[in-house]
């Protein structure tokens, strides 16, 4: 559906017609003016309006349509098509959704789609109509403004991610004996999709920032430029997470290993303490006549006092040693 359509003219937002056609004729009449029309996850058929009325490539309209596309920058003849992979985190689940936002500028006029949660425009839109002087770049503001929202999720995405894994630390980490594998293999997921949103950012931006791209004026570089750091930034904090994820990892296996042996110690030590009076009770209940100490008096309480004294010598000899 469409969220939002206005006209930007010297970058304050004007009423313009209705109709799309009329709106963009408007703006490419009154010069420094363009349109910016704002869709969330649009039907086909809403779309073939805004695809007949701005000449947008049919290539580029089915990316649009069908999502489900890489981070990427493309040229045509009569419009730039960039994608981005929005983020959204989840504090109750600790969980990383992944949704797409697209944008179509043009020769005065701007189209952005958007798929799924995160990432939603309006406040960008609030924020960037109190910012005229950015707005008179024209629509390469827009698409900069966009870009600056997205990655700046990001990076408080990393900032949660890196909460979580701290405190994934500190639980490996720490005497109790949880099993934790089924929580990093799902932390190392959440950042797998962050890194699958951010990686391939970095070209497109770096593109918009150093080279000369139709419809996207020189002058909005530098503010393109800034967020190529912000995105390489964000980019080696989650590299860094995703090895520190699996040095986690494997200190928690190798932790579960030598868990394994002390108990395997343990359960050793206690049987061969067991297994002391036990020899010594087999002995004298076997059925024999002829044993030493049967017609004493003191042969039970003496066996009784001889299978005591070997399991405590036995126990301290084990807890010396480590095992128990």
């Amino acid at each position: 559906m469409i969220v939002d359509c206005a006209i930007y003219a010297n970058g304050r937002r004007t009423q313009g017609p209705a109709d799309f056609s009329d709106a963009l004729d408007q703006a490419r009449r009154v010069g420094d003016s363009f349109l910016w029309i704002g869709l969330h996850e649009p039907t086909p058929s809403e779309f073939d309006l805004v695809t007949s009325e701005f000449g947008l490539h049919p290539l580029a309209v089915e990316d649009a349509l069908h999502a489900h596309q890489r981070p990427k920058l493309e040229t045509y003849d009569d419009s730039v098509f960039l994608v981005l992979k929005t983020l959204h985190y989840y504090d109750e689940t600790s969980s990383v959704e992944t949704g797409e936002l697209m944008m179509f500028v043009g020769d005065s006029f701007v189209v952005t789609v958007r798929h799924g949660p995160g990432a939603e425009l309006k406040s960008v839109r609030r924020r960037v109509e109190k910012q005229p002087e950015l707005l008179k770049h024209g629509p390469g503001a827009v698409m900069y403004a966009v870009a600056d929202a997205v990655v700046d999720a990001y990076l408080a995405i990393a900032g949660e991610l890196e909460t979580d894994l701290e405190e994934l630390e500190a639980r490996v980490f720490s005497p109790s004996r949880e099993n934790d594998a089924e929580r990093i293999y799902l932390l190392k997921r959440e950042v797998l999709e962050c890194r699958r949103a951010a990686l391939p950012l970095i070209e497109p931006i770096r593109k918009l920032a150093t080279a000369d791209v139709a419809f996207v004026p020189a002058e909005t570089r530098p503010f393109f430029r800034d967020v190529a750091d912000h995105v390489t930034r964000v980019t080696e904090q989650i590299e860094s997470f995703d090895r520190l994820l699996s040095d986690v990892l494997g200190a928690h296996l190798a932790q579960v290993g030598v868990r394994q042996n002390e108990d395997m110690r343990k359960i050793s030590a206690w049987a061969a303490i067991f297994a002391v009076p036990t020899m010594i009770a087999g002995v004298y209940g076997m059925n024999f006549e002829h044993m030493p100490e049967l017609a004493s008096v003191w042969g039970y309480p003496g066996a009784v006092a001889l299978m005591v004294c070997s399991c405590i010598v036995l126990h301290r000899m084990f807890r010396r040693s480590g095992w128990l």
